[in-house]
């Protein structure tokens, strides 16, 4: 899963970025892995490995990642190059999902580029910029194809959409937010990879005074939260300066950290939960003495596919899987054991993958 974090300049940013990441590294000891000056590796958080790997006796524990990518702060004209719009805009054309961070405190030291707090003002600025950059797209691949689709009938098709598309981005509307006709209009929007059809999740950057109610008598939140319901976004209050003081500490540390703050996870926690949510993903596991790891696959997933993920020849090869629940392994203490009682599961290629199945794929090439 690869998340784009973006904001305006001055809104948190950055410094959530660096926190995150630096947080991410420790807290699991994975090895923290700058790909680029803005990229970041980061595992997911899952106190199931740990557990299954003590059952194992496991040489390794690999959990799930994240990639981060730091996207430069936006300004009034990216899409036209501003700033490092250019920069900007080909970086997160990449991504699963973008973070959009939104300044929701007020602080007379940190200056607004636009000179006050107002979300909304905020979220418009850059949702406008990538609505102009998604249009500079669609123009071009109009002009790519457009001679050519006189003799193409699937061409004139595509051309015809497109045009549609771009039209209903000049209203100042998301593309996300258009109604598609069928699967094939579906398919060709995902090919496009217009930044306005990615789904988003806001990070409502607080100051500590408003962390402990997750922003709940905070106006500007609640202006954010109604904008975000509206557009079938998620939302996660956070305040970048309390993740930065808890990237510095380990384990113990953080959980004390966050318990007299009267939190109970971490802005990191409730990112990695909005973005499963957002994006429909679950994982499931594999564990032995070699490695326990932990495999993201979306909601819905059959058993092959899942096989898949691990290698091609396990979905090309598929025979079948044996399944036992994460929880059902751990009270039985070994595999044999929950055989013994029947909750090893044979399931075939129909089998839908839950979260938190412990697998073990059986295949032949």
């Amino acid at each position: 899963m690869k998340l784009g974090i973006v904001g305006l300049p001055n809104v948190g940013k950055s410094t959530l970025f660096n926190s995150l990441t630096k947080a991410g590294a420790e807290s699991a000891n994975y090895p923290f892995c700058t790909i680029d000056p803005n990229i970041g590796v980061v595992p997911v958080p899952d106190p199931r490995l740990k557990l299954l790997a003590d059952l194992y006796d496991s040489q390794k524990i690999t959990p799930a990642v994240i990639e981060f990518v730091d996207i430069a702060g936006l300004v009034k004209g990216a899409s036209k190059g501003e700033g490092l719009g250019n920069q900007f805009l080909s970086n997160i054309r990449e991504v699963d999902a973008i973070v959009h961070v939104v300044r929701c405190f007020e602080d007379g030291n940190v200056i607004h580029v636009d000179g006050s707090v107002d979300p909304l003002r905020d979220i418009e600025t850059i949702n406008l910029e990538l609505i102009f950059s998604d249009i500079e797209i669609l123009e071009r691949r109009i002009a790519k194809n457009g001679k050519a689709a006189f003799n193409n009938k699937e061409l004139a098709k595509e051309v015809d959409f497109l045009k549609r598309v771009k039209a209903f981005l000049e209203d100042g509307n998301l593309a996300r937010k258009m109604e598609l006709a069928d699967e094939d209009e579906e398919a060709l929007m995902s090919s496009l990879n217009l930044l306005t059809w990615k789904p988003v999740i806001f990070a409502a950057n607080v100051g500590e005074d408003d962390l402990a109610d997750d922003g709940k008598n905070n106006t500007h939140v609640q202006s954010v939260r109604h904008f975000a319901a509206e557009n079938a976004s998620e939302v996660f209050v956070i305040c970048a300066q309390i993740e930065q003081e808890i990237a510095e500490l380990d384990d113990d540390e953080k959980a004390m950290f966050l318990e007299d703050l009267g939190l109970t996870e971490s802005g990191l926690d409730k990112l990695i939960a909005a973005s499963y949510r957002l994006l429909g993903l679950l994982s499931y596991l594999t564990a032995g003495v070699t490695e326990t790891r932990a495999w993201t696959i979306k909601a819905g997933t059959k058993a092959p596919q899942a096989a898949g993920k691990i290698h091609s020849d396990f979905e090309r090869g598929f025979i079948r899987a044996e399944v036992v629940n994460y929880q059902d392994l751990l009270d039985c203490r070994t595999y044999t054991a929950a055989k013994e009682k029947g909750l090893v599961r044979l399931e075939g290629k129909d089998y839908v993958v839950k979260d938190g199945d412990v697998i073990l794929f059986r295949f032949n090439v």
